[in-house]
Order: structure tokens, then sequence, then C-alpha cells
């Protein structure tokens, strides 16, 4: 499932190249949702990324929302541009002057109403990618971990929980974790409130840092602390990284034994 800060950057491509633009064409293959198609010459009124959905809005009050999860991708193409994916795969094609947007491969593109796509994405938490995320939003992250939660959850897996704040996925869960400390495998009931609200301010700082830039992802000065470094040495204090699956879903945590401890 790909990061927030993936998911904003491919709203803002897409936003420059389509938004307050008339639609030529949008065609749609498996799409749910039974919404009004939009016809040509409709205005394409927001492109707009909410956690890991991504939202069209047309100007006649319809919404293409797509979720890429481990599968998708949006590509960009300008007119007479060749696809770098089968077409076969194309889910969703949208044209304006100039510019074709795809979405291949995403398992969920749905049509619907505005109000029907806002639904679906009510039970998510603060945007921690969001450019105008506030400490109250961070604050209100905090307390839904409580609020959803019994509390003998694994800090880990929490991070990853779109109810509580979303944004996070598996690379950002276990860079946090260790720059502030935190055993991923600690339950959740015995992370003080300060250290929750660290974790998460520091997830929307590095989700929002890396939407900034055009080049690879980044959240040390030397790259990525420790995800993806298995029996690698750790860059603080040189103990190979461990690395184990967690949660409901088996997502590879990456860790520190000496400096999360």
């Amino acid at each position: 499932m790909p990061e927030g800060d993936t998911l904003h950057r491919t709203a803002n491509r897409l936003r420059a190249a389509l938004e307050g633009q008339p639609l030529r064409r949008l065609q749609l293959h498996h799409a749910t949702g039974g919404g009004r198609m939009p016809r040509p010459g409709e205005r394409i009124e927001a492109v707009e990324a909410v956690g890991k959905h991504l939202l069209v809005r047309f100007e006649r009050g319809t919404t293409l929302r797509t979720h890429l999860r481990m599968t998708g991708s949006w590509h960009l193409y300008r007119d007479g541009d060749r696809w770098r994916r089968p077409r076969p795969t194309a889910r969703a094609v949208i044209d304006v002057d100039g510019w074709t947007a795809v979405c291949f491969a995403a398992p969920v593109v749905e049509l619907t109403d505005d109000r029907a796509a806002r639904t679906k994405i009510s039970h998510l938490g603060p945007d921690l990618t969001a450019a105008d995320i506030t400490e109250d939003d961070i604050d209100r992250a905090v307390a839904r971990m409580d609020e959803l939660l019994e509390g003998g959850e694994e800090i880990g897996a929490v991070l990853l929980d779109q109810r509580v704040a979303c944004g996070v996925g598996n690379v950002y869960k276990s860079e946090v974790l260790f720059l502030c400390g935190v055993d991923p495998f600690r339950a959740v009931r015995a992370v003080d409130v300060d250290t929750r609200r660290a974790l998460l301010s520091t997830a929307s700082r590095l989700l929002r840092q890396n939407v900034a830039t055009s080049g690879p992802r980044v959240t040390t000065a030397n790259g990525l602390a420790v995800y993806g470094r298995a029996r690698r040495p750790c860059r603080r204090c040189g103990s190979p990284i461990h690395a184990k699956r967690q949660g409901a879903h088996a997502r590879t945590t990456y860790w520190c034994p000496t400096c999360q401890s």
C-alpha cells in the first residue's frame, strides 16, 4: 500500500494537469458505485488526496474515488506519449486537452456522487500528509488510539491503522518508531501520550517533507534509517537491524533492538 506522500505527490501532478479543465473523455473499466457518468465538456473541479484515497471531483456532483493498495498507480501522459503499462490494465482514463491521466490496476475504482464518496472516507483519522494539518489534528489522532482500540494492540500495527491517522505506511511506520526510540511490539497502552504525540508529529513532518521533494524518500541525512536494512548495521549504534512480520496483514517491521529497547 503506498505511503501518504506518494498519494499526495500523485495528486499534485494530476491537479496541475486536470483541475479546472473541461473533460474530453472518461473511460472506466469494471468500476463500481453506479454514479452518473460525467459528460465531455464538464469541468474537473478538484483532485484531492485523502490519506491513501485519491478523489477526482467533477462539476455536476460526481466523484471518482480510487484506492491503489499494493497494485495500483496513476500515470500522467502528454498527448501522443506511449503508455508505460499495458492498456488492458487501465481501470480509469481521463482525457483533457493536452493530457491523459490513467489509473492502472487499482483494486478500488468507484464513481459516485460527492456525498457518497465523502461517506466512504469519513472513518479516516486526520491526514498526516496534509499541508494544513494542525496540532489539534495530532491531538485528535492521539485521542483516537484510546477511542478505537482496546490497548493491547502493538504500536507498530496501530501506526498503520488509518482510522487513527491516515498516511503512514510500512516505510514510515518503521522509520518513525526508530527515530522516536520506540519498540514496535510494545502495547499501545504502554506508550505514554507524549510519545504517541511525538510519533504522529514525526510521521507528519516526514510525510510532508517528502511530498515537497522530487528525489528518493529520506528520513535521515543518510537516507532511510532502518527500513529495508535487515541484518545491516544500525546507523546509530552498529547493531544488526532486525525484521519481523507484524499485525493482521503481516507487514514487515524493521527495527534496531538496541536503540528501540
